[in-house]
């Protein structure tokens, strides 16, 4: 944005200028004529700058009711800005979905491959589906977990990805012993860890059995929430294991040692190589395991030999005691901290930021001091976005206040610039509202459900330049005809106003045709972009329609302010050169008593004296 700004300066101050002395024509009476269709839009330009200005002395009667009218829009602009729902990136259809399989603790390869195989047929089942990858124990995964990519058809042959996703989740519900987590991930993944869902929410602390306890209370709490759905946390504390305890006096007797039981259960068990087949094309690794009827059953491990010192096979059973328990698949960290991370996704219509807000209420409610809580992930980066997005605006509206003061050396006149602002925010705001809304009661399309997130917030921030200019234009005029014309401030603005209506409603109506696509929504991507186009739109329409009137109205006050000050101050500041004592001549020489010269300074020029005056 701010290259083609600085573009369309440089074009503006030196191409535009040229094309003018090639093009234009000085205008004659009588002589050119013009078609219908130029004299159909110049007799609709009139009466619309006809009707404006008779509305306008209107408004102009009535100043107080429209400075009333500018500050319930200031106080509406914060109150939306506090209720409307809040994002960061919204969903895009790049036509896959990622998806995150598990089955319960402890289940075998066999058993996880068969219930990923019914997963996939029923993916690969589904109309709106191209075709499926599915994995299982990858990519540092547990082998209790999987992987499906869904790869959907073209836009056309299918709905939303979202839409999708929705009909999706009920169909793989009724695959018995395995549960499937499906994600429509953003294309910029900002930070956090694997998970399975899109948003993490992570517990941490220094007691394991303080942190495992609080979490599965927690887990269980977070899923009570209405807005969310998918919950589920990489907490798995309750995998089936067996204890081999040796007994080390029995062991010692028949020469037998640890190491040796640990060697043993390793190439039963374990992924011993133990040679390699070298083909002429290839090369295949020997494994030494058991048969795969003794892997499944955990009694078999009593069956198992051990082979002594002196060569002979001991019995398993004989040295060691095998007690059946539970116990952690993994302890995850974060930093040097065991932590638990809690995925979960939104439902249609929740926002991530009244996500936050609920998940962080819940967990000063139920969560002990001792453990601490953070956002990963996108969760995390919206968080602190949303606690510079405010102050980012400020800062905005500071610098261009101070860059127009400086431009028009004066404190005053950046304020009537400046206050069609409230109106172009409030008008941003209540059009994704009021489209979050209809989207709420089904009036609208889903897609249409909007939400402050960055593009949202993106397009308010471009208003700000967008709008000011309608101000520029009027003020520009007015103070030009003050100076030139001794026109005071009323018959200034009005006449300003007028002729430069115009110009104000083409670059308005250039700027609403420019952004109209990307409120329609049209392209890859377009879902994410629709929330920059609608604010945009929304706030140039209503900024229009308030500014006209508003800014006439502060700028007219404003001026009276000043002129009040220079009149107040002003006699003040003569008063005191008045009051000044004469001064005293010289001894032996000069008058004695001769007044001061009451000038104000050096004689001033034509000019300055117009100015002061």
């Amino acid at each position: 944005i701010m290259s083609a700004i600085l573009v369309s300066g440089v074009v503006s101050l030196t191409l535009t200028p040229m094309m003018c002395s090639r093009f234009l024509r000085p205008h004659q009476a009588g002589g050119e004529r013009h078609g219908s269709l130029f004299n159909l839009f110049e007799r609709l330009q009139q009466g619309l700058t006809n009707g404006y200005g008779r509305t306008l002395q209107m408004v102009l009667r009535h100043k107080l009711a429209t400075v009333a009218v500018s500050l319930a829009l200031l106080v509406g602009t914060v109150y939306l800005a506090i209720v409307i729902p809040k994002g960061f990136l919204p969903s895009e259809d790049i036509a896959q979905i990622n998806g995150t399989t598990e089955a319960i603790e402890g289940a075998s390869y066999e058993s996880m491959m068969e219930h990923q195989v019914q997963v996939a047929k029923i993916l690969q089942d589904d109309p709106y589906v191209a075709y499926v990858l599915s994995q299982v124990g990858s990519f540092g995964r547990s082998l209790n977990q999987g992987q499906v990519s869904i790869f959907l058809k073209p836009r056309s042959q299918r709905p939303q990805v979202d839409q999708v996703i929705q009909e999706l989740r009920p169909k793989l519900a009724a695959v018995p012993g395995i549960t499937v987590y499906l994600r429509n991930d953003p294309p910029v993944r900002i930070g956090g860890i694997q998970s399975k869902a899109l948003y993490q929410f992570t517990l941490q602390g220094a007691s394991t059995s303080e942190l495992f306890a609080a979490s599965q209370d927690f887990l269980s709490k977070m899923q009570q929430l209405p807005g969310l759905v998918d919950v589920t946390s990489d907490l798995q504390i309750k995998n089936p294991q067996i204890n081999v305890v040796i007994d080390r006096d029995k062991s010692s007797t028949l020469g037998v040692t640890a190491n040796q039981v640990e060697n043993a259960l390793y190439s039963a068990y374990g992924f011993r190589q133990v040679s390699t087949i070298f083909a002429p094309n290839n090369q295949y690794r020997v494994i030494l395991e058991l048969q795969p009827q003794y892997q499944r059953d955990a009694n078999e491990l009593a069956s198992l030999y051990v082979r002594s010192k002196s060569g002979q096979l001991v019995p398993l059973s004989a040295v060691a005691k095998l007690t059946s328990t539970f116990g952690p698949l993994s302890v995850n960290h974060l930093g040097q901290l065991p932590a638990v991370t809690m995925s979960f996704n939104l439902k249609p219509g929740t926002s991530i930021g009244d996500a936050v807000n609920e998940i962080n209420d819940l967990a000063r409610r139920s969560l002990p001091a001792t453990v601490g809580t953070s956002f990963q992930g996108t969760a995390q980066a919206f968080q602190s976005s949303l606690s510079g997005l405010g102050m980012l605006l400020i800062m905005a509206i500071l610098v261009i206040y101070i860059v127009l003061g400086i431009l028009y050396e004066s404190f005053i006149h950046p304020i009537t610039i400046l206050s069609g602002l409230p109106s172009a925010g409030f008008g941003a705001l209540l059009t994704l509202e009021l489209f979050h809304l209809a989207a709420q009661k089904g009036w609208v399309s889903p897609l249409l459900d909007m939400e402050l997130n960055l593009y949202g917030f993106v397009g308010v921030v471009m208003l700000i330049g967008i709008v000011k200019k309608n101000a520029i234009m009027m003020i520009d005029f007015a103070l030009a005809a003050q100076r030139s014309e001794n026109k005071d401030a009323a018959e200034a603005i009005y006449q300003g106003c007028l002729v430069r209506f115009r110009p104000i409603m083409m670059t308005t109506m250039a700027a609403l045709m420019g952004t109209l696509p990307i409120a329609l929504g049209f392209g890859a991507g377009a879902e994410s972009r629709r929330s920059l186009g609608i604010s945009v739109v929304g706030g140039l329409i209503f900024s229009q329609a308030v500014t006209l009137f508003l800014n006439p109205v502060v700028y007219i006050y404003l001026e009276q302010a000043k002129n009040w000050s220079t009149r107040v101050f002003g006699k003040k500041r003569r008063g005191v050169a008045e009051a000044v004592p004469t001064t005293r001549g010289h001894v032996g020489g000069g008058a004695i008593g001769t007044p001061m010269a009451r000038a104000a300074g050096p004689q001033l020029s034509d000019l300055e004296r117009e100015n002061r005056r």
